[in-house]
């Protein structure tokens, strides 16, 4: 796969992106056996092709696939580079075929360049770029859409967690920006639940219309997480309705896509909410 060919099939992503004037949701989709909401449930290569099946006649617009739980700071097992990619191995390229945007949810960038050469069409870094020099490289030389996200080691109860988001950004644009990333290919994503109290998680959302001083778009992933239990004890697969109302709250705060587990029914309640809106 050329760069001029990984550069043309994500216009179409970006133009959906920006141009349909209305929010993205994003079908999460984990071949591990340990991601806190359903792990275990599609390391199955046919089961997770069946269950990205599912998401895109539901009405996902793009799948994220990740075969490595980013589990914040309780204990995720750490998978080594060959045990990630044989995890992949036998569902990514069968699920690029599908025809629905795949994104590439990872950490090492060796796993990235790997996954995008397969025709992934999004990189989603949870550690924002800062991880290691080679993340931007290979993002830069592919010419895909970045999804960078804010995160911390630990979370910090007396931190001004905007600020401290805002300054993680700006350190992650400059990276950007040094390795050759044209801007208009990044979104920005808070990292609800990344290390952040409850409190914090909650106070980011609500606060998100000051991340569009960016003038990027913005990613939201709060989907079955911890703050829901802080508000409303539910275990994860219980959290459906503090999920939607999360999202909700988040794209009138000026989300652009929603990252969820439950993509028909946060499909509906968006739809429900435009059509109220647009009533009015």
């Amino acid at each position: 796969m050329t760069l001029s060919n990984s550069t043309t099939r994500n216009v179409t992503v970006l133009d959906r992106l920006l141009g349909e004037r209305r929010p993205l949701v994003m079908g999460i989709l984990n071949v591990t056996p340990d991601s806190f909401s359903d792990g275990g449930q599609f390391i199955d290569p046919q089961a997770a092709l069946t269950h990205a099946r599912q998401m895109i006649a539901d009405g996902a617009d793009i799948i994220d696939v990740g075969a490595e739980s980013t589990r914040p700071y309780i204990g995720a097992e750490p998978v080594a580079l060959d045990d990630e990619i044989d995890r992949l191995a036998p569902v990514l390229r069968p699920m690029i075929e599908l025809g629905t945007p795949v994104s590439i949810d990872t950490m090492k960038a060796k796993v990235a360049a790997w996954a995008l050469e397969q025709g992934a069409s999004i990189l989603n870094d949870v550690w924002g770029l800062q991880r290691g020099p080679d993340m931007a490289r290979v993002a830069a030389e592919h010419g895909v859409p970045v999804i960078v996200m804010h995160n911390r080691e630990q979370p910090d109860p007396a931190l001004d967690i905007l600020a401290d988001i805002e300054a993680f950004f700006l350190r992650s644009l400059d990276i950007a920006s040094k390795a050759g990333i044209a801007r208009d290919r990044l979104v920005l994503d808070p990292g609800i639940g990344f290390g952040k109290t409850p409190e914090q998680s909650i106070e980011v959302i609500a606060r998100l219309a000051k991340l569009k001083s960016f003038g990027l778009p913005i990613l939201v992933g709060l989907s079955r997480k911890r703050f829901i239990n802080f508000v409303s004890p539910a275990k994860p697969q219980q959290r459906l309705g503090g999920s939607i109302a999360g999202n909700l709250m988040a794209v009138q705060a000026g989300a652009d896509i929603v990252r969820v587990h439950d993509v028909a029914e946060t499909v509906q309640a968006l739809r429900v909410m435009t059509a109220i809106d647009k009533a009015r």
